[in-house]
C-alpha cells in the first residue's frame, strides 16, 4: 500500500548528522562515524532513500529545520545565533533537495496537479514493477519559522517552494512560543499568518504552545494541519493534542500525522533511559492515536501517518517492532485486525493527505 508521510527531517540528517540518505540503513548503521559514536540515535537511522522506496513511501512532507540556539537546548536541533545563519541554513536544506532533484531521486511538489500525477504513476506502474526508477516526491514545510526574516519575506519563501510553515518548534521562535514554554504569539506572530494566509501557504499547528495554537487558530483562516502530533488523553503532555483542540483541528477539516517518538506513545517515557520493549511500546501503541482520532471524529477522515522519524532519535526511541521506515507497511493490518475497512486503511495511509491538498490547493 502506498505511503503519505507528512514529516520527514531528511536535509537535517543529510547535512547536520552527515548521513548519505543515498545508502541503504544498514549501510549507514555500520559506517565509524555513526556506529562508533555515543550519541543519541547515532549507530540507529531509520530512514533513507532506499528504505523510503522499499516502504512505498511515494510521498511526504520533507522539511527545512534551521532553529535559533537557546540556552537549555541540544545543539544540534538548536544552533544558529542569529536569523540570517538560519536564513542560510534553511536554504542550504532547500538545496539538498534541489540536488536530489536533478539527481533524479526526488519530485519537487508545490501543486495538486503534480500531486495527483505523481501519486497515479506510482499506482500504475505498480504493474510491471516500474516503481524503482520514480522519483519519490516531496513537498516543502519549515518546521519553525525562524529562518524567516520577517513576514513580508514570506512571498520570497513561497517563490521557493515552500507550502507549510509550523511557526514555532521546541521553545520560542520569533514568531510564537512552542513546545514546554508557555505563552502566545510574539507581535511578529500574526502578520507572518496574514502573509501566509494571503499567499495560500498552509499552517501546521505542531508545536505550538497552547496559547499559541489558540492564537494561530483564531487569526489564520487558510488551511490547518498537524503534521506530527499524538493525543495528550493518551500520553499527557503539553507537546500532545487535547481532545478540545483535535475537535477543533477536525472543524475546519484538519489532517493529523501521527508520529513515531516512543516518548510521545509512553506515559512517563524517560529519554535516554527507558526502552522500547521493555516499556512495550510497539506500532500498536501508534494505532492507539490513530484510532483516537478516530473516534472524536467519527470518521477515519481526519488521520493518518506523520512519523518524525529519525526527526532527532532513533530505533532506540522507535517502536520495537519498527527497524526501519519500511516496516510502515506493517500498520494496514494492524488497521484490519481494528476492524478498520480497507477504504479507511488506505485513507489512514494516504488518502486523507491527498484529499488535504486537493482541497488546500483548489484554484
Amino acid at each position: 500500500m502506498l505511503v503519505f508521510d507528512a514529516h520527514l527531517d531528511l536535509a537535517w540528517n543529510a547535512i547536520d548528522w552527515n548521513r548519505d540518505l543515498l545508502l541503504p540503513v544498514a549501510d549507514i548503521r555500520r559506517l565509524e562515524r555513526e556506529a562508533g559514536m555515543k550519541q543519541k540515535a547515532r549507530g540507529e537511522s531509520t530512514v533513507s532513500f532506499p528504505e523510503l522506496r522499499r516502504g512505498k513511501v511515494c510521498t511526504f512532507i520533507a522539511t527545512l529545520l534551521a532553529r535559533l540556539m537557546r540556552p537549555d537546548a541540544m545543539p544540534a536541533i538548536q544552533r544558529y545565533t542569529n536569523m540570517t545563519a538560519a536564513y542560510a541554513a534553511a536554504y542550504g536544506q532547500l538545496y539538498y533537495y534541489l540536488g536530489l532533484e536533478q539527481q533524479g531521486v526526488l519530485r519537487f511538489i508545490k501543486d495538486w496537479p503534480t500531486l495527483e500525477a505523481h501519486v497515479n504513476e506510482w499506482k500504475q506502474s505498480a504493474i510491471g514493477n516500474r516503481q524503482a526508477t520514480i522519483p519519490l516526491g516531496f513537498i516543502l514545510s519549515m518546521e519553525g519559522a525562524d529562518p524567516v526574516l520577517n513576514p513580508e519575506q514570506i512571498d520570497e519563501w513561497w517563490e521557493a517552494g515552500l507550502r507549510i510553515i509550523g511557526p514555532a518548534h521546541y521553545g520560542v521562535s520569533p514568531y510564537a512560543h512552542g513546545t514546554a514554554t508557555e505563552g502566545g504569539l510574539f507581535p511578529p506572530g500574526k502578520p507572518l499568518l496574514r502573509a501566509m494566509e494571503r499567499v495560500g501557504m498552509i499552517l501546521d499547528v505542531t508545536h505550538l504552545a497552547d496559547q499559541s495554537f489558540d492564537e494561530a487558530m483564531d487569526s489564520f483562516g487558510g488551511h490547518v494541519l498537524a503534521s506530527h502530533h499524538n493525543c495528550r488523553a493518551l500520553v499527557p503532555d503539553q507537546r500532545q493534542l487535547t481532545d478540545a483542540q483535535i475537535k477543533l483541528l477536525i472543524s475546519r477539516g484538519a489532517v493529523i500525522g501521527a508520529a513515531f517518538d516512543d516518548w510521545m506513545l509512553h506515559p512517563g517515557w524517560i529519554r535516554g533511559t527507558t526502552m522500547p520493549k521493555e516499556a512495550g511500546v510497539n506500532l500498536e501503541r501508534v494505532v492507539d492515536h490513530i484510532d483516537h482520532v478516530c473516534q472524536l471524529a467519527g470518521n477515519a477522515k481526519h488521520s493518518a501517518i506523520g512519523t518524525d522519524l529519525d526527526g532527532g532519535f532513533g530505533r532506540e526511541q522507535s517502536p520495537y517492532d519498527l527497524d526501519t521506515i519500511a516496516d510502515l507497511q506493517k500498520l494496514p493490518e494492524l488497521l484490519r485486525k481494528r476492524g478498520y475497512k480497507e477504504i479507511d486503511i488506505e485513507g489512514i495511509m494516504h488518502g486523507n493527505w491527498l484529499r488535504f491538498f486537493r482541497e488546500a490547493w483548489a484554484k
